[in-house]
């Protein structure tokens, strides 16, 4: 089952540490993926630029609105993705601990994946 691991955190905190705290984060957070790689079960990471950088189309307006900037303001916003094929929901929330123990502050929100390819609506893994 494909899970994709998404992470939160406060943008305003993470993006403003210095190239020290970054470079030691992630340096990290590459090592706890490399159970995953050299399992073959990590796909596509994204590291989402700052939600200054976004645009959003409203499609409950008529016509459709297009909006500088993310559409809710929290607290915590969405930095980035992981893909990850596992065997259950317990190994996607083990990578997810790994992930937190390399990573201060924020959370993770782990979501089951449905990959849809024109003409097949069967759910995907990364070896299809």
């Amino acid at each position: 089952m494909l899970y994709a691991v998404l992470c939160y955190n406060s943008e305003d905190s993470v993006f403003s540490w210095s190239k020290q705290e970054e470079e030691a984060v992630m340096g990290k957070l590459i090592a706890a993926q490399e159970k995953m790689a050299k399992a073959g079960k990590l796909g596509p990471v994204a590291r989402l630029m700052p939600t200054t950088a976004a645009t959003t189309l409203r499609k409950d307006h008529e016509p459709a609105v297009v909006i500088d900037g993310p559409f809710a303001e929290t607290k915590e916003q969405l930095l980035g993705f992981y893909v990850v094929d596992c065997e259950n929901l317990e190994e996607a929330l083990d990578f997810a601990r790994d992930l937190g123990n390399a990573n201060p502050g924020g959370s993770y929100e782990i979501r089951p994946l449905l990959v849809f390819r024109p003409g097949d609506l069967k759910v995907g893994t990364l070896a299809q």
